[in-house]
């Protein structure tokens, strides 16, 4: 069978693109490939279109938005995967832009389609007395609880997101002054994340009993699962689940119920930001590619500030009726507010 044009700009979108040029990651081509799952799915199913019928021509404005619609409705996605699909197709039309030039107008035409607001969720975290409670549930008489200690304690000390935990390796780290980890993060970005002293006692303690520092050693994954092979992020997911579960029996208030890895980033984070660390530096302690996405810890900072400052005032200030509770004359009340001796 004949392949379609669709077919042969996907799979050099896939194989040279998106690797070559934008050098995404193995998740990232992976949330890409599901996003084009769901669009052949989309095409099928609504269109009555088969996926060997689809053409570049299909990949228009008008199916982008029915698209993103069909995930809403049909799929009840949330606004942000909505949004990130549409992210993943204003990809392709960059990518088009370039190699298929007769798709140039419809590919604007798609780069121009908004994304969705969505109200801002509340950042949920643990406060650190939360992430004592958590890492104390761990048994470290055994290899695997020595293991997961270090593993989670490692997640909060240096902030890193789970898919950058798992890749780390032995010759990722350096024991030598200044001591540090080198983490690849989002789109090939490399960054050196410090090891502070109360990490460093842990870390090189495992790091000796699993011989990971040995030279014939230094390219395996430093943090492996009962099979020797290096960790999912399920399988990280599902570690902190349990601990978490057992925490919550003890405080509920100190561990949220939904507790993931990547609110052990966000402890962290918003640990920083309470001791009024500057959002630059917090920006590149956590691989952020912008501040702006670094200010929503501080943000939430603030609102929590307020928040408390407000609920202390109303002890001592006693309450006031508002003047014009008293006079319910607008005229009256106005001429009140230019009375001299109102100072």
């Amino acid at each position: 069978m004949k392949r379609t044009d669709f077919a042969s700009a996907v799979h050099r979108y896939f194989r040279d693109y998106l690797i070559n040029d934008r050098g995404c990651s193995e998740r990232t081509i992976e949330t890409y490939r599901y996003a084009f799952i769901q669009f052949i799915d989309f095409m099928e199913n609504s269109l009555r279109i088969k996926p060997e019928k689809i053409e570049l021509k299909h990949i228009d404005h008008q199916h982008i938005q029915s698209f993103l619609s069909w995930l809403e409705c049909e799929r009840k996605v949330s606004t942000a995967t909505r949004n990130q699909r549409l992210a993943v197709f204003k990809g392709l039309a960059t990518f088009l832009k370039y190699d298929y030039p007769e798709c140039i107008d419809t590919a604007i035409q798609i780069q121009n389609i908004k994304l969705k607001k969505s109200q801002s969720k509340e950042i949920s975290y643990l406060k650190p007395e939360g992430i004592k409670l958590l890492l104390s549930q761990i048994n470290r008489t055994s290899q695997a609880g020595r293991r997961d200690f270090t593993m989670f304690t490692l997640l909060y000390a240096t902030g890193v997101r789970v898919s950058e935990l798992i890749e780390i390796r032995g010759r990722d780290v350096s024991l030598s002054a200044p001591k540090h980890i080198v983490i690849f993060g989002k789109g090939g970005k490399v960054r050196h994340v410090p090891i502070v002293r109360h990490l460093s006692s842990v870390l090189e303690k495992y790091l000796e009993e699993n011989c990971s520092m040995l030279p014939q050693n230094l390219d395996r994954y430093v943090f492996v699962n009962h099979s020797n092979e290096r960790f999912t992020r399920q399988g990280i997911n599902h570690l902190l689940s349990k601990y978490a579960k057992v925490a919550r029996k003890i405080d509920p208030t100190l561990v949220p119920s939904d507790c993931s890895p990547h609110k052990i980033r966000h402890s962290m984070a918003m640990a920083m930001v309470e001791n009024e660390t500057d959002l630059i530096i917090i920006r590149d302690f956590l691989g952020h590619s912008s501040v702006q996405t670094t200010e929503i810890y501080a943000k939430l900072s603030a609102s929590r500030r307020m928040t408390a400052i407000e609920a202390a005032s109303k002890e001592i200030v006693p309450p006031e009726e508002a003047l014009w509770v008293k006079n319910t004359s607008l005229k009256e009340w106005l001429k009140f507010m230019t009375n001299p001796k109102i100072m």
